[in-house]
């Protein structure tokens, strides 16, 4: 097998568990919003059910997951956050946790002026399409701040197919823990490979000067596509020094 082929098998498979996990933690929620009135404390119930246990796994996938949603009752642009985050290791920003912990956003001062999700490509793009969207890899000022990729799907006001689209469920996926997960594979090749996003962005590569984040360059015909996730991988990346 071509050495892109097999190396975007292994992020297709990693990407179609994380979608599929994402289908069942959704149709619970939906079940929970089903049954009418102000179901904020129940969705928070059945979402710390759900991601919870994911969360708290020995080297887990994710390192947050679960459902935000419109509230009109926060006011204006208000939104209505059932979100945990997994443990964080120390960073400039967040403290050292070893356990799961909901999102705090009183504490998150500093995105004051992003206060208004709805306008962010992981919760705007599976509202608009109803369909599950992959966001990334980026920094994520909310919850990590560092480097991640963001799954979404629509999350709806019942089951039903004429149902109201209410907001998204969800999980952060750290790129260290991508590359973790997938870099041996991609380092088994002869040939220098690199997982790129939407611009060219980099999630991960075998050429220690082409760093997460950055962007990257390739000849034509060097790029082969995932079947599911939406990326590229890329045989003999090229630092890109005009856009990176």
């Amino acid at each position: 097998m071509d050495a892109r082929a097999d190396a975007a098998a292994h992020a297709d498979d990693l990407f179609d568990g994380v979608v599929a996990t994402l289908h069942g933690w959704r149709e619970r929620a939906e079940q929970v919003l089903a049954e009418g009135g102000d179901r904020r404390v129940e969705l928070d119930a059945c979402v710390e059910s759900l991601v919870v246990p994911e969360l708290a796994r020995p080297n887990p996938l994710l390192v947050g997951a679960g459902a935000i949603a419109d509230d009109a009752s926060e006011g204006p642009g208000g939104m209505h956050f059932a979100w945990w985050l997994g443990p964080l290791s120390t960073n400039p920003v967040l403290r050292t946790t070893t356990e799961p912990t909901p999102l705090d956003l009183s504490a998150r001062g500093y995105v004051e002026y992003v206060r208004d999700f709805r306008d962010r490509e992981w919760y705007r793009v599976p509202v608009d399409t109803r369909r599950a969207h992959v966001t990334g890899p980026y920094v994520d000022h909310l919850c990590t701040c560092d480097y991640i990729v963001t799954v979404t799907m629509p999350l709806s006001s019942g089951a039903s197919e004429s149902a109201t689209v209410v907001g998204v469920v969800g999980a952060d996926i750290a790129v260290s823990t991508l590359e973790r997960e997938l870099l041996p594979g991609f380092a088994a090749s002869s040939a220098p490979l690199a997982l790129v996003g939407a611009g060219g962005r980099v999630v991960l590569s075998t050429v220690p000067e082409i760093v997460p984040g950055s962007r990257a360059r390739w000849q034509d015909g060097a790029a082969l596509a995932c079947r599911s996730a939406p990326f590229v991988v890329v045989m003999d990346p090229q630092p890109d020094p005009v856009r990176g």
